[in-house]
């Protein structure tokens, strides 16, 4: 939530600033970097207080305090204080920001994590960012948005999790655009000057560049190194990682399950309620474990434009062999997307031909959050491309960019009409 606060702030100061193209003139724009960062604390600690609450409520015969370490397969050490020895375990331990050692010792204290931003207190002058993933994407458009003079780095050509190629091209031209980006900087060399951190990418020009800050935004690791988990008798993958069932959460055949982040896969919030609860249900009934399907994956970028997956990516498609036809309708002339001047971005969606049913879609756009659940939803019940479009479409909305991209779909499927050149009854890009 904190980094959707800074988004927020961002948003309004974007629209402020681009609002004389509706004609609407606003004379000046100043950003208050206390006042924004002061809402952003607020609210975080707001949102967390819940949490907090909540845990301590716990009666205190079912909360022990303390690092805990594997002695063996069902005993674990927690602090120097206590041995305990459990009928099942659940591993939920998290993840920390995957940062090189040579990033820390070159920055020092100029370098931070993501969490770090929302301890400001007012807005920094610079920031470089190392990474170009969620993350990375997220707080450098923000706090470029908000006055900061930042730039990106990244060691890959890739921007934001897309996989379909040409997504992925389009996602780097589109955020290039409004962001100092600098791409393919696996050469890159940190180098501490006084309060300043100089960025320098191989012996190319330009030289290198000072920051106040730099953001590590590169990855994310399990927290699972202090486990001693070699002693479980686990079975380990080459990260480290257990092996587990993800329909279960049990490692192995083992009392010991998992869940979250701390599996090092599917490392987004709804996405570790789930895995805790078939966790937890498994741990607290074994050995009647039963296996529980998954939900549909939907994970979504809240960059401008959004970014977003649902069910299987094109990459996983190409994967897994199945033979596959692809929809695609672009923003540019979408009727409700250029009254609001959010026409940028595509949306490509991936149909199984033998059985016309939607498998699932990939998209850089305006509305990403709200579409990908209604194509997730499509994906988890099975619908094929000729029911989604026997459902119902209101005009003007972004969803007609979807009926759009259906309809092209089924011409690729060969289970539609051909195109007609013009849509007496509908807008563009209806």
């Amino acid at each position: 939530m904190p980094s959707k606060l800074l988004i927020a702030a961002a948003e309004a100061a974007h629209a402020a600033r681009h609002a004389d193209a509706f004609g609407v003139i606003v004379d000046s724009l100043r950003i208050d970097g206390v006042a924004v960062m002061q809402r952003v604390r607020d609210e975080r600690d707001r949102f967390v207080g819940f949490v907090t609450e909540a845990v301590d409520h716990w009666p205190a015969e079912h909360r022990l305090r303390g690092r805990a370490r594997f002695l063996d397969g069902h005993t674990l050490q927690v602090g120097e204080h206590t041995r305990v020895e459990a009928r099942r375990i659940v591993i939920a331990t998290g993840s920390h920001p995957n940062v090189p050692a040579e990033w820390r010792e070159a920055a020092g204290d100029r370098l931070i994590l993501n969490d770090d931003v929302f301890a400001w207190q007012s807005l920094p002058q610079s920031v470089a960012v190392l990474g170009t993933g969620v993350i990375a994407l997220e707080l450098a458009q923000a706090l470029h948005r908000l006055g900061v003079r930042v730039c990106v780095y990244g060691r890959s050509e890739r921007v934001g999790p897309l996989t379909d190629p040409a997504l992925q091209a389009e996602a780097r031209m589109v955020f290039a655009e409004e962001l100092p980006m600098r791409l393919g900087a696996s050469d890159l060399y940190l180098q501490r000057v006084g309060n300043e951190v100089a960025v320098r990418v191989g012996d190319e020009e330009p030289a290198a560049q000072r920051y106040e800050w730099i953001l590590a935004a590169s990855g994310r690791r399990p927290n699972l190194q202090a486990l001693d988990l070699p002693q479980s008798g686990l079975p380990l993958d080459t990260r480290g990682v257990p092996l587990f069932d993800p329909g279960t959460g049990q490692i192995a055949d083992s009392r010991v399950f998992i869940a979250g982040d701390a599996t090092h896969e599917r490392e987004i919030l709804h996405e570790a309620a789930d895995e805790g609860r078939i966790a937890g249900d498994n741990a607290g009934r074994f050995p009647d474990v039963r296996l529980r399907p998954r939900r549909a994956p939907l994970s979504v970028v809240f960059s401008d434009p959004q970014i977003m997956l649902a069910g299987q990516s094109h990459a996983q498609l190409l994967r897994s062999g199945v033979d596959f036809a692809v929809g695609e309708v672009s923003f540019e002339d979408q009727g409700r997307s250029r009254v609001m001047l959010k026409n940028r971005g595509a949306l490509h969606l991936y149909a199984e031909r033998r059985s016309g049913r939607l498998l699932g879609a990939e998209m850089l756009g305006p509305a990403a959050e709200h579409l990908g659940h209604l194509l997730a939803w499509s994906v988890q019940r099975g619908d094929s491309v000729q029911e989604m479009l026997d459902s119902p479409f209101y005009h003007p909305v972004i969803e007609e960019a979807l009926r759009t991209a259906l309809r092209g779909l089924q011409r690729a499927l060969r289970m539609g009409p051909p195109p007609v050149e013009h849509c007496l009854d509908c807008g563009p890009g209806a």
